[in-house]
Formats: C-alpha cells, structure tokens, sequence
C-alpha cells in the first residue's frame, strides 16, 4: 500500500527515540541491522536477508491493521538514524497465543539504554492503550543485556521452559503488575 510507505505513523516518543510503525522505506537500513551475525545471534530465526526483512517488515505492517500493535521503528530523534526495532506480537508459547515484546538494536546502540527506553515505551502504549491483559519476553540466559533490558522494563519473576529447542527464560508482565507498579 502506498500509502502506507509514505504515512509512517508515530506511536509514541521518548527522550531520544521515536517510535513509529516500520515502513517498506525501512527495508535497507533494517535488513544491515537483521543481517548482522551479532545482533541476530540469540534470534531462532538467524539473520535476516533484505528478502527476509522485507517480509517481516509487511508483516509487521499486516499486524498494525490487524492487532493496532506489533515491532515498531526505533529512530533515534537527534540523527533520525534506524536504532533497530521494538514492539508486541501475538507468539505461541508453549501451546498458548501470548504477547510477546521483541527488540533488535544495532550494535553501535548497545549498551546506551535505548533497548530498555523503548521497551518501557512500548509496554505503556500495550497496557494504557491497547489494554493487553499481559506481556511476555522470552530471554536464553546466556544473553545477559537482554536479561537486565527485561528486568529494567519491570519484568521481575520468570519460568524456565524450552522454546524452539533451547533452554530459556519466559518472563511475564500483567495488566495488574503495571497499575501496581504506577501507584
């Protein structure tokens, strides 16, 4: 859709990032970030090729009419540079449709609070607009940044279970633990 690609809707900002829905105009600067070995190494899809992206990318565009959420653009304000992507969707976790919040961040972005800014900004836009009863975030826990991104976000206790053949963490946050966590 064409009108699509030019209308990239903004779905919330924070101090530095812009967050808005990814657009087929993405594709290029995403793909080099999804197709980095480093940043895609703890993904169970592996890297991504620019065909790969593109098709995550109209996924994720067929998601934004379907479900009013999914992995967002993260833009940082100050270069206007893709940071990566952040964002809920529907997953399938051990036999239960759960929302899942997903990020990917260049590496030149690491370690900068970007990852934990924006998935603070997406779980206030799940829970205060959307109004998702609950989130999970699924962590192997040989991946310590994105173990404390999770624990920074607010995600606190977690099970232990396989997810496609590896051992990780499912860490769960409800509608509830949010209000609580505001009062």
């Amino acid at each position: 859709d064409v009108r699509h690609q030019e209308c990239r809707m903004t779905i919330c900002e924070t101090s530095r990032l812009s967050i808005r829905e990814l657009t087929t105009n993405d594709v290029p600067e995403l793909a080099s970030i999804l197709g980095d070995p480093t940043v895609m190494h703890y993904s169970i899809r592996g890297e991504f090729s620019e065909e790969d992206t593109r098709q995550f990318v109209e996924w994720c565009i067929t998601l934004y009419a379907k479900t009013g959420y999914g992995p967002w653009a993260l833009v940082e304000k100050s270069s206007t540079e893709l940071v990566g992507f952040c964002g809920l969707s529907s997953e399938l976790i051990n036999g239960v449709e759960e929302v899942h919040l997903g990020y990917r961040l260049a590496p030149q972005f690491w370690g900068q609070g970007f990852a934990t800014e924006a998935a603070s900004a997406v779980l206030t836009h799940g829970f205060e607009v959307s109004c998702i009863e609950s989130v999970v975030v699924v962590i192997e826990p040989e991946h310590i940044a994105s173990l404390r991104v999770a624990e920074k976000a607010g995600f606190e206790s977690f099970i232990c279970a396989r997810f496609h053949d590896r051992d990780v963490r499912i860490y769960r946050k409800t509608l509830s633990q949010w209000h609580a966590a505001d009062a």
